[in-house]
């Protein structure tokens, strides 16, 4: 199957998505305010047992960024549920960061797609967001949106968001700015669709979850506290919760040698429900940037 980006028509607007590998699906959703990027150690890792789909969401990335279009979390569910079932998947494994963690979350409980196992990664939950700082930009003026200010923005974000210093290379992280330094207005119209809605007070419905869950979340995430992680992981009878000493919000930036493998590893014993035996063939795993044409940033001709 090709390594290269496609695009799908949804609802709202098109999606840019990476469709890698065989086998029993799992969607990988990034939050804000980030892109499919975020999954590019993770792709060729899972795709080598699993058909992998990653998507920029609307508003992100490659994907469109079309005026006046709802880019809440539960209309951002709702067109990733249209973008699987263009696909043809009705039955797969979620994967999710920040508030694509909600979607994930969304996916789930609101039955829009049959998910058979559930990975969250520092994920927005609860009544818990959107977080102060998240409400501080949804104030920002179209007169204040200039390039450098949503740069500088994002580049806070991650300097905060990542502890150890140099795993996010500048490359990585103008991969990350430049889609909103094409177009400032975007970003804000991204931050504004940050509602907080859908997940308050559903308690009683992710405790009667009855699927595998990975609760992944960094110690010292500044943004959404690890007691967050460990709620969830309380309220889901038989979920696996790990937090990471030293990590920030950006878990698998923080920790790719880690976060990687650990989801991997995780969906093949609770997804595929494979022995520890050999998989046929070869199975990459990549702790640094992978080869491949997923995410071509034109930076210097090559792809990562």
């Amino acid at each position: 199957m090709s390594s290269e980006r496609r695009r799908a028509q949804v609802s709202a607007g098109e999606l840019a998505y990476v469709d890698l590998g065989e086998g029993p699906a799992v969607l990988l959703i990034h939050g804000f305010p980030t892109s499919s990027y975020l999954w590019r150690r993770e792709i060729p890792l899972l795709s080598a047992r699993m058909r992998v789909i990653a998507p920029d969401l609307l508003g992100y990335g490659d994907s469109d960024r079309p005026e006046g279009a709802d880019l809440t979390e539960r209309a951002q569910t709702r067109y990733v549920s249209e973008l699987l079932e263009a696909l043809g998947i009705d039955e797969l494994a979620v994967v999710g960061h920040d508030i694509g963690g909600g979607v994930a979350q969304l996916l789930t409980l609101d039955g829009r797609a049959r998910v058979r196992s559930l990975v969250l990664l520092d994920s927005v939950c609860f009544d818990a967001w959107p977080i102060e700082s998240v409400k501080m930009l949804q104030g920002v003026t179209p007169a204040q949106l200039t390039e450098e200010f949503v740069e500088a923005v994002v580049r806070l974000t991650f300097d905060l968001g990542i502890q150890h210093e140099g795993r996010l290379t500048e490359r990585d992280l103008d991969a990350y700015v430049e889609p909103w330094r094409r177009e400032p207005a975007a970003f804000l119209r991204a931050v504004r669709g940050i509602t907080g809605e859908g997940l308050a007070g559903r308690d009683d419905e992710l405790r009667a979850l009855d699927i595998p869950l990975l609760v992944v979340w960094g110690e010292d995430d500044p943004f959404l506290p690890s007691e967050l992680g460990e709620r969830i992981g309380d309220l889901v009878d038989g979920s696996t919760v790990a937090l990471l000493p030293g990590c920030s919000h950006f878990v698998n930036e923080d920790a790719p040698q880690s976060v990687g493998p650990l989801v991997s590893e995780y969906l093949r014993s609770r997804y595929l429900h494979e022995t520890h035996g050999h998989h046929h063939g070869p199975v990459p795993v990549f702790l640094e940037r992978p080869p491949g044409a997923f995410f071509d940033t034109g930076l210097d001709g090559g792809g990562d």
